[in-house]
């Protein structure tokens, strides 16, 4: 099975947020590096400390004679825009950062009819992840008076145990204030305000109707 948005999920957190994590996947290759704890940033004269999306303090990794820094922590210290194209697996840094929408969509939102079938919701996140075979049942996007929202829900073989581990580090990057959170091997149920600011709501159950299939449930809005 491709595993390339499981890559795409944890991206996110290694490579634009700069958290660190023990992940598997077929692109992923396992390493020993060191943190570099003697090394300081400078930025035009000023002392910085890098950060991540939560304000945690980050380390410089080294490895094999060469220092890496957290790409995102980095990004807002030069005051350079960049985002994550989780549709084209990519990290976009600079002019041009912006994702462009998904194709058969407009950037203008609006109402769009449920459909069946692996379209993206037009509306949802460009970096939340959804695994590649997902098979979306129902979709609702609604852009009312300025603000997106969507609800939606997919089925897929990926296990609830991944699934959840995927969606909780997602919304731990993201911080998830007032959240809960469970996550087991029968049952995800994640819910709380992203950023702060965007309700969300997660939740996965086994499929009763297709054997060895999983069924998530998704509802997110802008506020």
């Amino acid at each position: 099975m491709n595993k390339k948005w499981l890559i795409a999920a944890v991206v996110t957190g290694l490579t634009v947020t700069g958290s660190a994590g023990v992940y598997a996947g077929t692109k992923l290759q396992q390493i020993k590096a060191y943190l570099n704890h003697s090394l300081g940033i400078v930025v035009d004269g000023t002392p910085y400390w890098l950060k991540d999306g939560n304000g945690k303090t980050l380390t410089p990794i080294t490895y094999e004679g060469t220092t890496y820094l957290p790409i995102r922590s980095i990004a807002d210290a030069l005051d350079v825009p960049i985002t994550y194209d989780a549709a084209n697996y990519k990290v976009r840094i600079g002019t041009g950062s912006e994702v462009a929408p998904s194709p058969g969509t407009s950037a203008g939102g609006g109402t769009t009819a449920p459909v069946e079938g692996t379209a993206r919701p037009v509306n949802l996140p460009k970096d939340f992840p959804i695994p590649a075979d997902a098979l979306i049942a129902t979709t609702l996007d609604t852009d009312a008076n300025g603000v997106k929202k969507v609800a939606f829900s997919y089925s897929t073989q990926e296990t609830l145990d991944m699934m959840g581990f995927v969606y909780s580090e997602y919304v731990r990057i993201k911080r998830l204030d007032n959240a809960s959170e469970t996550v087991s091997a029968s049952t995800v149920k994640i819910t709380g305000r992203l950023g702060g600011t965007s309700p969300v709501s997660i939740t996965g159950k086994a499929s009763t109707a297709r054997p060895g299939f999983n069924i998530f449930t998704v509802t997110w809005s802008e506020s």
